[in-house]
């Protein structure tokens, strides 16, 4: 039994972790912001800004409205394979909500350092509605990692297959990769005939059999993998579309590789709302290819911008949320007429990333 002694002890010590988690999580923050300046930093003064405001001149209204539809598209099969996901653990998830909360999701990444942050909100707001922030989370994680599956797989057969600058590289990585693949699944093989009672390797057979049933099971390992692939498909088809807005000519077996790479480099911890490391690998690629770093870099400035524009119906869902709250929230309303019935009142907040934890959703609207 605890005696106060221990928890007066402890309570400090707490209060000294958190605050300390908190700010290494901010410095880290930062510093991806200041590696993303600094790259894009670079590009400027080797190219000049010329190249920047050509790629945005080019930019016109039927491309806007295609990155618009290309986001549609990507969203909503998004939101879909993280409601089968969320549903294989046990969440409630209605896909209405999920597409609002995803387009959310995708403006807080674009605006906010570091891009990640609006999926976390995800995933922690989520949790939350559902009374269970641990599986909130994890259905995020296992969400955004069949994606990274899906780019992992697709973009080893397009670097191995199809003239890129790195394929003879990636051919003389591609053995050890394997080989760490199958050292990998050996020794997972090795835990699960390892019956002896253990808190991590129950943890980790807990884990791995989460993520075999959210991905790989009957139920959802088809809807996933359609997904994905289509998911992976609009991100490739709107660089595609960049390219060509910024007047390169080169043919798609070429821009599909740079695509797979560009789309790697957007995952890397150094960027400003998605920009820096996207825009250093595909000047280089392009230089390496031959068709040009200022054409590359072009190609990036279209793309990060059709990327923005298609996560612009966030800030919609926002915008509505926030008012939906301000209005429930004044006071004096409090009539039948301005009141909600309890089963489907939303929680009283005036704070735009509020949520009802009955309901299991954000508060109204339900869709985008």
């Amino acid at each position: 039994m605890t005696t106060p002694a221990l928890v007066r002890e402890s309570a400090p010590v707490a209060a000294v972790t958190v605050p300390r988690r908190l700010g290494l999580r901010a410095v880290r923050a930062h510093l991806g912001t200041l590696g993303g300046v600094a790259i894009l930093a670079v590009l400027l003064w080797r190219l000049g800004t010329g190249v920047f405001l050509d790629g945005l001149r080019r930019i016109d209204t039927p491309t806007l409205v295609a990155g618009l539809v290309i986001g549609a598209v990507t969203t909503v099969l998004s939101a879909w394979r993280w409601q089968l996901v969320a549903r294989s653990l046990g969440l409630r998830l209605p896909l209405g909500p999920a597409v609002g909360d995803y387009y959310r999701a995708l403006f807080l990444n674009a605006a906010l350092p570091g891009g990640v942050l609006g999926d976390v909100h995800r995933a922690v707001r989520h949790g939350q509605s559902e009374g269970d922030i641990g599986r909130g989370v994890r259905a995020v994680v296992l969400e955004r990692a069949a994606g990274q599956l899906a780019l992992t797989v697709f973009g080893a057969g397009a670097l191995l297959i199809l003239p890129s600058p790195v394929r003879a590289d990636v051919r003389s990585f591609a053995p050890l990769a394997a080989a760490g693949v199958a050292g990998a699944c050996a020794i997972v093989v090795a835990l699960r005939m390892n019956r002896a009672p253990g808190r991590r390797v129950g943890a980790l057979r807990s884990a791995l059999a989460e993520a075999r049933r959210a991905l790989l099971s009957r139920r959802n390992g088809p809807g996933v993998a359609l997904s994905s692939a289509v998911i992976l498909a609009g991100h490739v088809g709107m660089f595609v579309v960049s390219a060509r807005v910024a007047g390169s000519a080169a043919p798609v077996a070429m821009l599909v590789p740079i695509s797979v790479l560009a789309l790697v480099a957007m995952g890397l911890p150094l960027n400003v709302g998605g920009w820096g490391p996207r825009e250093g690998v595909t000047a280089w690629a392009f230089a390496a290819a031959g068709l040009g770093a200022d054409s590359g870099l072009a190609t990036a400035v279209v793309y990060g911008v059709l990327s923005f524009v298609a996560a612009l119906p966030g800030l919609v869902v926002l915008v509505v949320r926030w008012s939906a709250g301000l209005r429930y929230s004044r006071p004096g309303e409090s009539s039948s007429k301005t009141v909600p019935k309890e089963s489907v009142r939303p929680a009283r907040s005036s704070f735009p990333f509020s949520a009802d934890p009955r309901e299991g959703r954000p508060i109204t609207p339900d869709s985008v």
